[in-house]
């Protein structure tokens, strides 16, 4: 009897012995999990979009691809506005504005439609080391293009070729040009030209859980030819999601395809000299002297300065740079001529 409880004890020992190794072991192989996965968290953040200072565990070496997309009203809802990083809107001629979306950290499918050169919009492009994607330009905007050695894919070359441009049925030209996005770095390519970037950029980001400071500003209207009410530009603080969300005329901006809602992280507004050149009416615009700005970021709303650094345009204030907020940017300038405290209202609620 007593030899049997002697080695029932020893059993009892041993499987205690083997359960306590496995929940070592257990332990011990969890630590290790957890440092796998703290370690390919890591990795993600290696690498860093320079347009809307998000981090990714993706190589971030694509060269910066910028499209005109049309505004007019025949032309709207565009397509792949949405996944653009940052959008500057500018005025053309009249009363319209014009896009120019950059694009790297998200390819869309299409873009569109496709609209004619400007040369303040191609010298923004280049100031981004981005490719310039249009559709035409008067003889004297393209040989500008030519000469000042812009890297660029004109679709009146490609018109409806079904692999770089495609005209579509439901619109009328020249409303109907579509950018077919996938073919651009082949297109690029078969040109000479570069398709990895090679330019380090200069715009600040704010560095996570950074205040942002300012008061409150939750609804901004825009009015780009003074109280002119035949175009009208308004953005909308969404508490929910922190972003903004962009209407024109009192259209919510939106996907053409999908419906989905063009929200934006950072509306920075910023009052430039416009001067008309020619009697179409095209302009100048100066995009290098600084001047008044507006920032609009997580329902706070900033007087600040709009600064050229190196071609970029950087929000300031006392000469100290202030940051975006990581996401997606759009850029709208607005004419010295009222000016931004005639053209834009900064609303509370």
């Amino acid at each position: 009897m007593i030899r049997r409880k002697a080695l029932l004890i020893g059993i009892v020992f041993l499987l205690l012995v083997a359960c306590s190794k496995d929940k070592e072991q257990a332990h011990e192989n969890e630590g290790k999990e957890n440092a796998f996965e703290e370690k390919e968290l890591n990795e993600e953040q290696n690498n860093t979009y320079p347009l809307t200072g998000i981090a990714t565990n993706e190589d971030v070496d694509q060269r910066i691809v910028s499209v005109m997309v049309n505004n007019h009203r025949k032309a709207r809802p565009q397509s792949g506005l949405s996944k653009a990083d940052i959008v500057f809107e500018i005025l053309a001629e009249g009363d319209i504005t014009r896009f120019l979306a950059l694009y790297q950290s998200e390819q869309p499918e299409v873009v569109g439609p496709v609209r004619s050169a400007r040369e303040y919009y191609f010298t923004l492009a280049d100031n981004y080391d981005a490719l310039y994607v249009y559709h035409g330009a008067a003889n004297f905007v393209n040989d500008m293009i030519v000469e000042r050695g812009i890297d660029h894919l004109n679709g009146s070359v490609y018109d409806n070729d079904g692999h770089l441009f495609k005209r579509e049925s439901f619109r009328k030209a020249p409303h109907n040009s579509y950018l077919q996005y996938s073919a651009v770095h082949d297109v690029a390519t078969e040109k000479g030209y570069s398709v990895t970037s090679s330019d380090d950029l200069s715009i600040p980001f704010l560095d996570e859980g950074e205040s942002i400071m300012g008061e409150d500003g939750y609804h901004v209207e825009i009015s780009y030819i003074g109280q002119n009410p035949s175009h009208l530009v308004e953005y909308v603080y969404n508490e929910d999601s922190g972003k903004y969300m962009r209407y024109e005329d009192h259209e919510q901006t939106v996907e053409l395809n999908t419906g989905e809602s063009i929200e934006v992280d950072n509306v920075f507004i910023i009052e430039a000299t416009h001067e008309v050149i020619d009697k179409e009416g095209r302009r100048k615009v100066d995009l290098n002297s600084g001047g008044t700005a507006y920032l609009l970021q997580k329902g706070k709303f900033q007087e600040v300065e709009w600064t050229s650094v190196e071609g970029q345009i950087i929000p300031t204030n006392s000469e100290q740079t202030i940051g975006f907020v990581p996401g997606k940017t759009w850029v709208n300038v607005v004419p010295t001529q009222p000016g931004i405290q005639e053209t834009v209202h900064i609303h509370s609620d």
